[in-house]
């Protein structure tokens, strides 16, 4: 069993963001993805609470904008870490736009940012459109068997069968209202021309087999464009990474604030040559 050093909500009219923290140390704040549970960083966070001080929290399901998502963000940084009100924020997927938003609005919250399988703007917008109709007219019931039926192109492949179960069950907590409300958000999101203003130190994590995203092309295209970042690979992995095997977001962070990625490669981005490729 879990053991949280504080479970805390925010309560936000019927809003129940469920905060849960735990470790010691600097603060750092996980933002999931579509499903938006905060479930799904479990296997992380007994890697992480080594050397940190975490949070976890739920999205809200009815929110008028992504700005509205990172003021509620920056709340949740604000519980982390209380005396500095700053702390490393990670991203994944629909989280990345999220933290991309938080780390510009309020930039003064956001020590780090850690953007996994995410973009600044989603392309071509036809998929939100046929993602939104599907979603309204699909019997709610039946969204686990469509999770069964795609975990071959969403998760890494050496994703063990009972790591894909429990993300089953656990996305299973996920509403439809939430799913609708966060793709028709995406819809107006872009950041794409406020890039260069992200000041803070940042790493684009980018699964080289993601076959909902092209995360790979995605993360260079920001890591030129934001001036403080570098872009890891994670070779051989999905779009659902984070509960594969061999997935440690402490080493990754470790060996990025470190300098000291000892898989390094040789290549360099045209548009930056400051910012390298490095491999997991």
């Amino acid at each position: 069993m879990l053991r949280f050093d504080s479970v805390m909500s925010i309560l936000q009219g019927e809003y129940d963001s469920r905060v849960s923290i735990r470790g010691t140390g600097e603060g750092i704040v996980l933002v999931p993805g579509m499903d938006g549970t905060g479930e799904l960083f479990y296997r992380q966070l007994p890697l992480l609470e080594k050397s940190y001080r975490i949070a976890t929290y739920a999205l809200r399901d009815d929110a008028a904008n992504l700005e509205t998502l990172a003021a509620d963000l920056k709340r949740v940084i604000e519980e982390v870490a209380p005396d500095k009100r700053s702390a490393i924020v990670m991203g994944e997927s629909f989280g990345g736009a999220i933290a991309l938003t938080a780390a510009l609005t309020y930039p003064q919250h956001v020590s780090a940012l850690v953007i996994l399988n995410s973009f600044p703007y989603f392309a071509p917008q036809c998929r939100l459109r046929l993602a939104l109709a599907g979603l309204k007219i699909l019997p709610w019931g039946a969204m686990s068997l469509v999770r069964y039926a795609t975990a071959f192109r969403m998760h890494s492949p050496h994703t063990h069968r009972r790591e894909l179960k429990r993300f089953i069950e656990l996305t299973a907590q996920a509403t439809r209202e939430g799913y609708i409300n966060r793709l028709g958000l995406l819809r107006s999101y872009d950041v794409r021309a406020r890039l260069n203003e992200v000041g803070c130190p940042t790493l684009f994590l980018a699964a080289d087999q993601d076959h909902l995203v092209p995360s790979l092309a995605q993360a260079r295209y920001m890591a030129d464009r934001v001036p403080s970042a570098l872009v890891r690979v994670l070779s051989g992995h999905g779009h659902i990474c984070l509960i594969a095997p061999k997935i440690d977001l402490c080493q990754i962070l470790a060996e990025w604030r470190a300098g000291t990625d000892k898989s390094a490669s040789d290549e360099r981005y045209p548009e930056n040559p400051c910012v390298p490729n490095t491999r997991v």
